[in-house]
């Protein structure tokens, strides 16, 4: 098994895996721009994959520190990292779902779960919560997603909205879960009764 790559954040200064991170880059205009694909080119500039992390980034000018030069921040930063991120989760159920590794639908979902068939359940955010207690999230870290609203689960299906979807082991899967659990740390409000500590 090769060793996870692991970066810093600027923010927080702590070192971990890379999955949980978001890549930014210094543009040719000096913009700072997400790298969300990991595939543009310049030196990497780490954050946690946190709403928090993000805006203590962008507040104090890290990423001119981290760049060692001038840097634009844009205003709406962590509004294109947020919908950058929902479109490669959207992207990515929707090519699962047409490898044969998701499927929707309250009955079809138990029906893999009871199968040990899941290794993910999809939930929609704004769902009945009695509707969602009577499907169990299969063992596993990540394995409960529910950063989706019930419209942005159908984009993934072509339905007008769904509440319950389940996803199969396999390549696609780990790139769902490894970026729905970045949606979900940049989408969490600040500001709750015990803020995070850097």
């Amino acid at each position: 098994m090769t060793d996870t790559p692991e970066r810093r954040c600027i923010a927080t200064g702590a070192v971990q895996p890379k999955a949980g991170l978001i890549r930014f880059v210094v543009g040719p205009e000096g913009q700072i721009v997400p790298d969300l694909w990991g595939k543009l080119p310049g030196r990497g500039i780490w954050v946690s994959a946190d709403r928090a992390a993000l805006d203590l980034a962008t507040k104090r000018r890290l990423f001119a520190r981290a760049a060692k030069q001038a840097v634009t921040v844009p205003d709406d930063l962590l509004d294109q990292v947020e919908s950058g991120l929902l479109r490669r989760v959207v992207e990515g159920l929707s090519l699962a779902r047409k490898a044969g590794q998701a499927v929707a639908g309250y009955e079809k979902v138990r029906a893999w779960l009871e199968a040990g068939q899941a290794v993910a359940l999809l939930q929609a955010n704004d769902g009945s919560d009695r509707g969602k207690a009577k499907l169990r999230p299969p063992p596993g870290q990540d394995a409960a997603i529910d950063c989706l609203a019930a419209r942005e689960l159908g984009l993934a299906f072509g339905r007008e909205s769904v509440i319950h979807g389940a996803l199969a082991s396999g390549g696609l899967t780990e790139r769902v879960v490894e970026d729905a659990a970045k949606l979900s740390g940049v989408r969490r409000e600040v500001g709750g009764s015990a803020p995070g500590k850097g």
